[in-house]
Formats: C-alpha cells, sequence, structure tokens
C-alpha cells in the first residue's frame, strides 16, 4: 500500500514537472511576442509624431493627382464642413503613414519572432517574399499616385457644367473624402500587387499548381475586373488601370509557380531515382 502511494507521489509530482516544463517554453514565447509587439508599436508611434508633425505637407503632395488633372496653374479648393474634419483628416493621414513607413520594423519583428522555429532552408524561402511584398506594395502606390488617380480626377473634373444652363457646377471636394479617395485606392492596389506573393506562397505549401491558374485563367480575368469595379471609383480608366496590372501579376504568379515546382521536382528527383 505504501508502495502504490509512493508510485503515486511520483507520477504526480512527475506530471506536475512536465506541465511545469512546458509553461517554461510558452512564458517565454509570449516574452519575445511583447517585446517584437513592443518594438512595433514604438516605431509605429515614432512615425506617426513625425507624419502628423508634416501632415499638412503630405497632405499637398497628395494633392499632386488633383492638381494635375485640373490643370498646374488652375487654383483648386478643397473644403472641410465640421470644425474637428481636418483634424481628424491629418490623424487619420499620420496613422495611415506611420504604418506605411514603420512596415519594415514592424515586419523585421515579425520575422525575427517566426525565424527561430523555423529550419534554414524555410528562412531562407521566407525572406525573398518579405522583400518582395513591401516593393510590390510600392509599385502599386505608385501607379495610383501617377497613372490612377490624376485619371480618375481628369474623369470627375469632365463632369463639370458651366455651359449656357445657367447653372455652375462644380466640384469642391472635402479634404476628408479626397483622402478617403486616394487611401482606398493605394490600399487597393497594394493588396493587389501582393498577388505574386500570395500565390507563389500557396505553390510552395503544394495548395496550388501552375495547371490549376491556366485553368482558371478566364475566372480570374473576370474575378479581377469584379474587385477593379468595388475597389475603384466608377470610371472605367482607374477599373482598367488596376486590372490590367493584376492580370500581368497573374501571368508573373504562373511563372513563378512554374519555377517552384521545377525546383521541387528537381530537389525530389534524387530521393526517387532507382537505386542501382
Amino acid at each position: 500500500m505504501t508502495d502504490e502511494k509512493a508510485v503515486t507521489d511520483e507520477n504526480a509530482v512527475s506530471d506536475e514537472e512536465d506541465i511545469n516544463d512546458s509553461k517554461a517554453p510558452l512564458i517565454d514565447h509570449l516574452i519575445e511576442l511583447r517585446r517584437r509587439l513592443l518594438w512595433a508599436l514604438a516605431a509605429t508611434f515614432v512615425a506617426f509624431l513625425v507624419c502628423f508633425w508634416f501632415a499638412k505637407p503630405i497632405y499637398n503632395l497628395l494633392l499632386w493627382p488633383y492638381r494635375w488633372a485640373a490643370g498646374v496653374d488652375a487654383p483648386i479648393e478643397l473644403i472641410y464642413t465640421a470644425p474637428q474634419e481636418f483634424f481628424f483628416t491629418q490623424v487619420k493621414l499620420a496613422l495611415f503613414g506611420a504604418i506605411f513607413i514603420a512596415f519594415p520594423v514592424i515586419a523585421s519583428q515579425l520575422y525575427m519572432f517566426v525565424a527561430p522555429g523555423l529550419y534554414r532552408s524555410e528562412r531562407k524561402a521566407f525572406l525573398p517574399f518579405l522583400i518582395a511584398t513591401p516593393i510590390l506594395f510600392l509599385i502599386g502606390a505608385a501607379l495610383v499616385y501617377f497613372v490612377a488617380m490624376p485619371l480618375a480626377m481628369t474623369f470627375f473634373l469632365s463632369m463639370q457644367e458651366t455651359g449656357d444652363s445657367g447653372v455652375q457646377i462644380l466640384l469642391t471636394a472635402k479634404v476628408s473624402e479626397y483622402l478617403s479617395l486616394i487611401m482606398m485606392l493605394i490600399i487597393g492596389f497594394g493588396i493587389c500587387f501582393q498577388l505574386p506573393v500570395l500565390l507563389t506562397l500557396l505553390a510552395r505549401a503544394g495548395l496550388v499548381g501552375s495547371g490549376t491558374l491556366k485553368h482558371y485563367r478566364r475566372h480570374a480575368i473576370l474575378g479581377v475586373f469584379v474587385v477593379a469595379a468595388v475597389l475603384t471609383p466608377p470610371d472605367p480608366v482607374s477599373q482598367v488601370a488596376l486590372a490590367v496590372p493584376t492580370l500581368l501579376l497573374y501571368e508573373i504568379s504562373i511563372i513563378a509557380v512554374r519555377m517552384v515546382e521545377k525546383k521541387r521536382a528537381a530537389a525530389e528527383a534524387p530521393s526517387t531515382a532507382p537505386s542501382s
């Protein structure tokens, strides 16, 4: 009876030690996660303060597509209809700019948190996507700034009426609505330009193949134009400006997925070759 009790006590102690051992790595991970989050939040906060200090120059920079559409020498007016509207517009702009500027720090902190749990080959495979993501987002944002937004504003300004009807219909945009429009376009284009990254990651995980992407190409074309219609203003120019580059990226994704498949096949070939 005493021996059975001793065995039971030993098992209880062993179970308690196992629980304590399992708690330790979890606590370490939580501490590490907290540290990485604090670094990311600190970088975002500092970037927010800088962007808020320069909010008006940044906003004036974002007005370039409007100026280009109206004519470089033409005066443009934006209004705000609530006392707090322009202040909160600057806060919104500063937050958007802070996330944009701090993204490299946020992404690097995420990578440093995840990397210890990855194999060396997985870390090497992850890094190109980490680098490609902000680059593709910047390309999408540049397309908005230099192409889509000027063309969209040209379309909207063309709807003004100053003719013989006796009634003038003029565009006087609100500061908050103009910022919301250009931010929506930048985010929409930036997300759509992540298509090669997403599809290549899915291919590496074995969830999608180049044959599947080719088979559903027609469905992708329809889906891209539907998404472009949702994310862009209702003018055909900006919709095409988003849809055409996205379809080109879809074709690039097929090539990238095919390269992943060839690399995987080459890696598996020695192990599947018959032994002599």
